[in-house]
């Protein structure tokens, strides 16, 4: 393929290059009559000559001999480290005597992803999925979250006034339950005392009642549970995700001065972020676009 500000494509330059060769005229026409300068129309010319039509194509710009060039040796220890070991390049660099960026090259060259999208625990490509209908596949998951004191924390009163005010008050904590639909991303979240199992095991039963895409509980569906691997949230990904969110924009997102006033502005921001927040992961659109949403209904 020529490049975009050539111009003259093969064809042309064989047609330059035979008016030259074939046909007599002065190279200098000839580069009149094309509109190139002198120069090139002698390169086409000369490539004409010795290598005839197929010397009209462009050539690759790789050099002939690359007297810097990484050694084989040290190129398979890079790789054969970067799979050992989760480090990227940088390490690779000061562990092997090279660049950073050439060991960056190196990686990209042999197909080898970037630390971020790898599992952490086994090095492998994280590969993403999603399910193809509301409602097929639920993840639920419970966030240990530290109360706000009665006249603010440290957020609102600094460090010392705010570890006062908490040791006289009491911290205590809350723990948000989410119940979140693989596909479209619909979250439900309650605000519960504590994480004991007859307080996990009853969350599940509101929410189905409040997914439409649940008739009943898991029971009367024949369906079961699903449990992630310990210490591996990556396959509960979307609800640990969410309760990032949670924290950083509902949370976090200014300084309380009390645990009722954070919980009085949670219901407007879920409701936000299930109707009117695009989402990154399902290309911008909200949640509740993507869910079952008949005339007049919310899931």
């Amino acid at each position: 393929m020529s490049h975009r500000n050539a111009p003259l494509t093969p064809t042309g330059r064989l047609r330059l290059a035979r008016c030259v060769v074939d046909d007599g005229w002065p190279v200098r026409r000839a580069a009149e009559r094309f509109q190139v300068s002198h120069t090139t129309a002698a390169r086409w010319a000369g490539r004409y000559r010795h290598h005839g039509a197929p010397g009209m194509h462009d050539r690759s710009s790789r050099p002939h001999h690359s007297p810097h060039k990484t050694r084989i040796d040290v190129e398979a220890q890079v790789v054969r480290l970067r799979q050992e070991h989760p480090i990227g390049p940088v390490r690779l660099a000061a562990r092997t005597g090279i660049a950073a960026s050439t060991a960056h090259r190196i990686l990209t060259r042999h197909g080898l992803p970037a630390l971020a999208a790898c599992d952490r625990a086994t090095g492998e490509p994280v590969r993403r999925y999603e399910r193809a209908r509301p409602g097929e596949l639920v993840h639920i998951d419970v966030k240990k979250l530290g109360r706000i004191p009665d006249g603010g924390g440290h957020k609102a009163l600094g460090r010392a006034a705010g570890r006062k005010n908490q040791a006289r008050t009491g911290r205590g904590y809350l723990y948000p339950h989410t119940a979140l639909d693989d596909h479209s991303r619909l979250a439900c979240t309650e605000d519960l005392p504590d994480e004991k199992a007859a307080t996990c095991a009853a969350f599940p039963q509101r929410a189905t009642a409040w997914f439409n895409t649940w008739r009943d509980t898991c029971r009367d569906l024949g369906t079961g549970p699903r449990w992630t691997r310990p210490w591996r949230p990556q396959t509960n990904g979307n609800v640990v995700r969410f309760h990032r969110t949670l924290l950083e924009e509902w949370a976090h997102q200014r300084p309380y001065t009390s645990e009722a006033e954070r919980q009085a502005v949670f219901p407007d921001w879920l409701d936000w972020y299930n109707y009117h927040r695009p989402h990154t992961g399902i290309r911008g659109q909200t949640p509740a676009s993507r869910a079952t949403n008949l005339s007049g209904q919310h899931t």
